[in-house]
């Protein structure tokens, strides 16, 4: 039981990173790693909205009609994000400027609708609670390493400190989103490779077919057909 537990916290974080794995909310990972703080910002924010929402729909999982169980997951997912958004606002104004309008789309973002519909809707408590753990660890992580890149490259400081800028001038185009698509196509390179080392599938396409949860949802593809799986709850991050 231990070791599906950990299996179950670690698999986030490196087997089915929601970012580098999965590509799923590339909207904010592309839109607010411009500082490393402002990746751990919203990566923290997404991590309590994912832990908090996953206990309370695994809590309720045999109450909800099947047929309105997305309305009521993003009304769960809403009220943690409302509760998230205030204490954002009251203790790190700062954080909130940065993330801005990205703060409050937590609501849509297809990290957490999918791991609600995919996992804790069919699973118990604890095991809900740590696989929201895991997504939210390396969804962190991801945003964090991202904006540690283009923060030192694009301003040549690293957590707000001066680290290169004094001998290197920096390359503003990482602070803008052409260096945001380009550090991230890089991460998912090195994701690849790390992966094709280990035997495991790499990312090719974001089709039913490279999704290691396809076994599990209901619309995935299951002829080999690079094609789209629906968006959960419409959402196109």
């Amino acid at each position: 039981m231990k070791s599906k537990n950990l299996s179950i916290l670690t698999n986030g974080i490196i087997k089915e990173n929601p970012v580098l794995r999965l590509v799923l909310g590339t909207c904010p990972t592309l839109a607010v790693t411009t500082a490393a703080i402002n990746g751990i910002g919203m990566g923290v924010a997404a991590t309590i909205v994912l832990v908090c929402s996953n206990l309370v729909i695994s809590l309720l999982r045999n109450f909800i009609p099947d047929k309105v169980r997305i309305p009521a997951f993003i009304t769960i997912i809403a009220g943690f994000v409302s509760v998230v958004q205030m204490l954002v606002k009251a203790f790190t104004p700062a954080i909130d400027e940065s993330l801005g309008i990205f703060l409050p789309l937590i609501v849509v973002n297809c990290i957490i609708l999918a791991r609600a519909e995919m996992f804790a809707s069919k699973n118990p408590v604890l095991p809900s609670i740590l696989d929201g753990l895991g997504m939210g660890i390396g969804f962190t992580a991801t945003l964090t390493l991202m904006g540690a890149i283009r923060e030192l490259l694009g301003a040549g400081t690293l957590f707000g400190l001066t680290i290169t800028a004094e001998f290197i001038d920096p390359m503003i185009i990482f602070l803008l989103p052409p260096g945001g698509f380009f550090v991230f196509g890089i991460l998912v390179a090195v994701s690849n490779a790390l992966a094709k080392k280990q035997g495991k599938p790499v990312v090719e396409h974001l089709g039913c077919a490279n999704c290691p949860s396809r076994a599990a949802c209901k619309n995935a593809v299951t002829d080999g057909a690079p094609q789209e799986c629906e968006k959960v709850g419409g959402s196109d991050e």
